[in-house]
């Protein structure tokens, strides 16, 4: 969950700076926030599917109790 959030995070801090960078047309801080969102979209897919394995884990572990 944590990843999730942090990843959401950076994904949201990208698109204000690319945002920025686009208004003031400076094309660095633009890409900059287009390399920090992706980062961060990659980063909230990785806590979704780190969350995703944690929950068929659990499961498989209470079937396995029964």
């Amino acid at each position: 969950m944590r990843e999730k959030i942090k990843g959401k995070i950076q994904n949201i801090r990208g698109r204000v700076k690319e945002a920025s960078g686009s208004v003031t047309g400076n094309r660095r801080m633009q890409t900059e926030g287009t390399v920090e969102r992706t980062k961060g979209a990659a980063r909230e897919g990785f806590g979704e599917a780190r969350r995703a394995v944690g929950e068929g884990l659990d499961e498989a572990s209470r079937r396995v109790k029964k």
